[in-house]
């Protein structure tokens, strides 16, 4: 279904979305061994990440020469903290495949001078050839990254401060303690994401419902920063059909 100049996919069941992403993923490797991912952490990619481990045991796909970066870090954590994203994707994903340490890309929110590390990021990124494929979740509050929604968005990679909704939802990876989680956060900015190649934003869980339409039908708005996703050429919003539950009045 194309909605707004984006395509929408429609799966049964979270782990249908996972695994067919899984493929779709190995798919793009197979055919570009040298593939620039933008990757995402959170709760929702976590079976997809599974799949995809699942895919490098069987011998399907070969990571060796491809190259990775992810969207985002939480201020004041070191690489090897057990709360940063660094860790939860080592968990999850870097620990499993043999992706080359060396092409393996990451914001440092313990770097001492924050803005030069964005402007790092912004610049290693551009050496790289920008990114083939970005993969991206999306917040009950409609953020990607951590853009969070506001009066503006800024561009490239910054800083952000985090809202409590979404302090809220990564407690998990702070032992369920609300007070450990940072209130700050890097991300890449929106206009960062949109220079991607190819996206797809996976959103799965009636908790995700409100943001999926309003990502899809709304109007675009740093309320929503998902919904900038409507100005790119290519991108696909894979959804269960819980969370594409808003949609089904529309025909999507």
């Amino acid at each position: 279904m194309h909605v707004n100049g984006m395509t929408v996919r429609r799966f049964a069941t979270p782990a249908a979305a996972a695994g067919a992403l899984a493929s779709r993923v190995a798919g793009c490797v197979q055919a570009n061994p040298q593939l620039v991912l933008g990757l995402p952490t959170g709760r929702t990619p976590v079976r997809f990440y599974a799949e995809l481990v699942s895919q490098f045991r069987q011998g399907r796909v070969d990571f060796s020469r491809a190259t990775t970066f992810n969207l985002d870090e939480f201020v004041g954590l070191a690489p090897d903290h057990p709360g940063s994203y660094r860790t939860f994707m080592h968990q999850h994903f870097f620990g499993h495949v043999n992706l080359d340490r060396r092409h393996i890309h990451f914001l440092n929110g313990a770097a001492a001078n924050l803005d030069a590390e964005c402007a790092r990021y912004e610049r290693r990124i551009a050496r790289a050839g920008g990114l083939d494929l970005l993969l991206l979740g999306l917040g009950a509050n409609g953020h990607v990254g951590f853009n969070e929604p506001g009066r503006s968005l800024v561009a490239s990679t910054h800083i952000t401060r985090l809202t409590a909704t979404t302090r809220t939802a990564n407690a998990a990876l702070f032992g369920h303690q609300l007070a450990d989680v940072p209130h700050e956060a890097l991300s890449m900015g929106m206009a960062t994401i949109l220079h991607a190649r190819r996206i797809v934003l996976l959103a799965t869980g009636s908790a995700k419902a409100r943001a999926v339409r309003r990502l899809v039908l709304g109007p675009i708005t740093p309320e929503v920063p998902a919904s900038f996703l409507q100005l790119h050429r290519a991108v696909e919003v894979w959804v269960d059909d819980a969370a594409g539950g808003a949609l089904s009045e529309h025909g999507a």
